[in-house]
């Protein structure tokens, strides 16, 4: 009997241990992403509280810790960040505009028991599409991505579907309906598509541009700010990586930021859809 009330004490200790080390909270991800914030800012990884087994990705290739840009310090205009307590990851936008080299940045960290367990940045520069670090700075700033009241958000699911119908409907089929949103507008490296902040403009394409597949998508999801950042890539799993960040207001697109890592350094070319017979 008293074998048996032991182990049931071990088996009901360790349970609770392993919920300790599992639980994430949104402090947690706020922390784990602040300290990225400033490893950037100083060049100094180890602000960074990083599991022994820590991974590291740029551009969607692994690296080790010592090659990212995440070593070099870089004079932050502007940074925001989302969490996902759900799935225990969070993404900041990061823009650098001063220091000689101005980047846009895109970086998810992977959280557990508030060690993180992967970093894994898109670096963008010059030579990435539409990039211009000073008007991405520009329009970012000057948008609201502020906490939405409860009545404004919408669920988890129907923010990853908002990424989905947005590739679906841009890149292969006109029949998918998103919820296009008004006022709404979309910054793509620096092009900004309402840039006179028309109360009734939308980020509508016309679409679909061509058949070309998204593929290897990945999300981090913020009901709170109404966000979903979809990771993914051009066409196969060697194509342009690339991130999405989708703001939805009541259900409808308000804002859509993308980072496109363009890794030939050959003009990137939408293809066109063909002619109706």
């Amino acid at each position: 009997m008293i074998r048996a009330i032991v182990s049931i004490t071990i088996l009901l200790s360790s349970a609770s241990l392993l919920r300790a080390q599992t639980e994430c909270t949104r402090p947690m991800l706020q922390a784990a992403a602040q300290s990225y914030i400033a490893a950037q800012q100083t060049g100094n990884l180890s602000k960074i509280s990083l599991d022994p087994k820590a991974k590291f990705f740029e551009n969607m290739s692994e690296i080790t810790k010592e090659k990212g840009l995440w070593n070099t310090a870089l004079p932050i205009a502007l940074q925001r960040s989302f969490y996902d307590v759900g799935r225990c990851k969070t993404f900041s936008e990061v823009i650098v505009t001063e220091g000689g080299h101005p980047y846009v940045i895109g970086t998810r960290l992977k959280v557990a028991g508030g060690k993180v367990t992967e970093i894994d940045s898109l670096v963008t520069d010059q030579n990435d599409w539409l990039f211009n670090a000073q008007d991405y700075l520009k329009y970012s700033k000057a948008e609201d991505w502020s906490v939405l009241p409860v009545d404004a958000r919408v669920s988890r699911q129907d923010l990853i579907d908002a990424g989905n119908q947005y590739f679906d409907f841009v890149f292969l089929d006109k029949g998918i309906r998103p919820p296009w949103g008004t006022p709404c507008a979309r910054l793509e490296g620096g092009a900004y598509t309402n840039a006179k902040n028309e109360p009734r403009d939308t980020c509508q394409i016309d679409g679909p541009l061509g058949e070309l597949f998204m593929v290897n998508r990945t999300y981090v999801v913020d009901e709170e700010m109404g966000v979903v950042n979809v990771y993914c890539r051009f066409g196969n799993n060697t194509g342009m990586p690339d991130a999405h960040t989708f703001r939805l207001v009541n259900g409808r697109y308000r804002f859509i930021h993308t980072l496109s890592v363009n890794l030939t350094d050959k003009p990137v070319v939408v293809p066109k859809t063909p002619p109706k017979q």
